[in-house]
């Protein structure tokens, strides 16, 4: 017969209405057998959250009136989140593994709990949706203690189960079952690093029982757990078993790596810091190997690269060159910033040292590549001290100051280099210590005094200036070169102090000369690290507000390497210092690769050519005269270092130079001596030509 598209819609709206009346039907028939069990039988919806069958045993189980009271009752109603997601939990095992589970319940029929234990297995609803079957076998549990210790077991988030022997799974509680992947996954199986595993038997054999902290595989991924595994009896069959309690500790681990992480690590490059560094050693005695390295090194000049293309840029360099030394060292190897551009890296296992030199060479070429920030190309190449050792016998502070050793003198010779620590650098550097701290005593002491070196004016043909230099009086070895200890007083910063002393004595014996009628420009020597000083402009100022103060008759020579940085800030300090009354000459011109364009804004009256260029003339004319030109522009005179004989001195005057100062003219001489010279006009052109 056909049926008219009416009929069918009509037939779909009754389906539609009353989906619990085949519902009903369809277990009727399924389930008649039950009716009559004495045993609790009910079909619950896991999806509706209703009982949808029920025999009359299990009727008066739940204290229902009869079937259509007990299929009306919402079982949602005050559920448990943790009781919702374990019934959907079996739904999904029925539905993957045909799975039956056997565990006791806590019902609550009207609001009054019983305990029963219930076997469930999954059966299919008439529209195939995974309903679960449950089935009351034995007494129900009525004891107190019972009844909420299963209740504990079944809400509580740790994960509690318990294992046969051999690691087959017998029970898990809703927490544990909820992070396994499958149910019938052994205990070795969840566990990311099987060392652990093996570290867990070993402890179980030894003592029946372990806790650690371990990766774990979940459904969720890797965690971290806190395990405490127990040897004991499974209670139902008497075997040996495992019982095991795990608690998810991700957060907390993460957290505290974090911490860790953030105490260990230099924010900047991501390297190991030098609290890190100190813990690594200390550590290294333990290991294996009988030969280590401690590789040390700073960036060359890196003061220049932040005052250059500001500070930005400078920690793009640090970061670009700790990548490169931790992509170019092995996983072993420990990579350590220690402050500012200083690093180190600890070489844990050395078996051959021509190899290990290699290493280090061919790490010096890859740091020294040029590094890009923006369309910004920087070359940052650093200098390297290396000492090699026995971790058992080591003392960190003393390795450190050998290192520090040899990466003082791949500075001195050079920079961009790689040396290795040796006995003689050792002594040398002791005695550089014990010159460090005679001079702490001898600044307290005023063991300075000043020498004058005479400056000859090419045009009057005699000197008119004379530069102060600073010897220091050893109350042992006499007079002590400053090649010697300034280098020393610049690392240690005592050439801030020293500084400032010489500043003051050159001036008062200026006021002094000029007291006594004596006609003379003095000129100082600033050092970078002097110009830096906030105490200095003070002095000055001090200096300028004093009695007689000649005016424009003391000149500063400000090192080139000191002007480079914000010259907006240059600029204004050495504007102010020239108000003052002081003249400002740049000193070793031509070395510090100083912008042209902005000396031209700088007030000054004076340039300084390197001896360097002196020394290669006629051959760096070019150079020289260059100099002179760009002086003659800016209205600044020129003197020229460090001339040594007559040739030097005739290409300066042919050429227009104004000044010369060198050993041609005089060696520095103390200010008593000098003071004769000048007045007995000994200093005179003429003569150098008589000769």
């Amino acid at each position: 017969m056909k049926m008219r598209k009416a009929d069918i819609d009509s037939n779909s709206a009754i389906a539609v209405r009353d989906p619990g009346a085949e519902l009903k039907r369809n277990l009727d028939e399924r389930f008649k057998f039950a009716r009559h069990l004495e045993t609790p039988i009910w079909i619950y919806d896991v999806d509706l959250k209703k009982i949808v069958f029920a025999n009359q045993t299990a009727c008066r189980l739940w204290q229902a009136v009869d079937e259509t009271e007990l299929y009306s009752r919402d079982l949602g109603i005050g559920m448990s989140t943790t009781v919702s997601q374990r019934l959907k939990q079996y739904q999904s095992d029925f539905v993957e593994k045909g799975a039956k589970f056997r565990e006791a319940w806590t019902l609550y029929p009207e609001g009054q709990p019983i305990s029963t234990m219930v076997n469930y297995s999954g059966v299919r609803l008439y529209d195939s949706r995974m309903a679960m079957q449950c089935e009351v076998v034995g007494e129900t549990v009525s004891v107190p203690e019972n009844v909420r210790s299963t209740e504990a077991l079944l809400h509580t988030d740790v994960m509690i189960s318990l294992y046969e022997n051999d690691g087959a799974p017998i029970y898990m509680n809703p927490a544990a079952r909820k992070k396994i992947n499958s149910t019938d996954q052994r205990l070795k199986e969840k566990f990311v690093d099987q060392i652990d595993f093996s570290r867990l038997q070993t402890n179980l054999n030894s003592s029946g029982e372990h806790r650690m902290i371990s990766k774990m595989i979940t459904d969720s991924g890797t965690r971290w757990h806190d395990i405490s595994v127990k040897s004991c009896l499974d209670s139902v069959t008497g075997k040996p078993a495992l019982l095991v309690t795990e608690i998810d500790v991700s957060e907390l681990k993460n957290a505290r790596d974090k911490a860790r992480y953030l105490a260990d690590s230099d924010q900047l490059t991501g390297c190991f810091n030098r609290l890190y560094l100190q813990q690594h050693m200390s550590m290294l005695a333990n290991i294996q190997s009988e030969r280590c390295a401690l590789l040390c090194f700073d960036v060359d000049r890196f003061k220049q690269i932040n005052d250059c293309f500001g500070h930005e840029v400078g920690d793009t360099v640090l970061k670009e060159i700790a990548s490169r030394v931790r992509n170019a060292t092995r996983r072993n190897d420990v990579v350590v910033r220690l402050g500012g551009d200083e690093f180190v890296v600890v070489f844990d296992d050395i078996q051959d040292d021509r190899v290990f030199a290699e290493t280090a060479e061919r790490l010096l070429e890859i740091i020294s590549e040029p590094i890009l920030h923006d369309k910004t190309r920087i070359s940052a190449s650093v200098s390297i001290g290396v000492t090699i050792f026995n971790p058992r016998k080591a003392d960190f502070t003393e390795l450190m100051r050998e290192a520090d050793v040899a990466l003082y003198v791949s500075k001195n010779e050079g920079r961009n280099r790689v040396t290795f620590f040796n006995e003689k650098m050792g002594a040398d550097a002791k005695a550089r210590d014990a010159i460090e701290l005679e001079l702490k005593d001898s600044v307290l002491n005023s063991e300075f005094e000043i020498y004058y070196q005479p400056r000859l004016d090419l045009k009057v043909g005699k000197a008119l200036s004379a530069e102060a230099l600073v010897r220091w009086n050893h109350p042992k070895r006499g007079i002590v070169s400053p090649a010697e200890f300034i280098p020393i007083c610049e690392e240690t910063g005592l050439i801030e102090e020293l500084g400032r002393m010489i500043v003051k004595k050159a001036c008062d014996q200026a006021i002094k000369w000029r007291q006594e009628g004596i006609d003379l420009d003095i000129s100082v020597n600033i050092s970078p690290r002097q110009f830096d000083d906030p105490l200095l402009m003070g002095l000055l100022e001090d200096i300028s507000q004093k009695t007689d103060f000649p005016s424009k008759r003391i000149e500063l020579e400000i090192t080139e390497s000191a002007l480079i940085g914000s010259h907006e800030v240059i600029e204004e300090k050495l504007k102010i210092i020239a108000k003052m009354g002081f003249r400002i000459a740049i000193d070793d011109f031509g070395t510090g690769y100083s912008n042209l364009s902005y000396i031209s804004n700088f007030p000054l009256d004076c340039l300084k050519i390197d001896q360097s260029f002196i020394a290669q003339l006629p051959a760096s004319g070019p150079i020289v005269g260059l100099i002179l030109t760009l002086a003659g522009q800016i209205g600044a005179s020129v003197v020229a270092e460090g001339v040594e004989d007559a040739d030097q001195l005739v290409w300066l005057i042919e050429n227009g130079c104004d000044q010369i100062q060198g050993y041609m003219v005089s060696r520095p001489i103390p200010a008593e001596e000098f003071e004769k010279l000048i007045v007995s006009d000994s200093y005179s052109i003429s003569k150098f030509f008589d000769q």
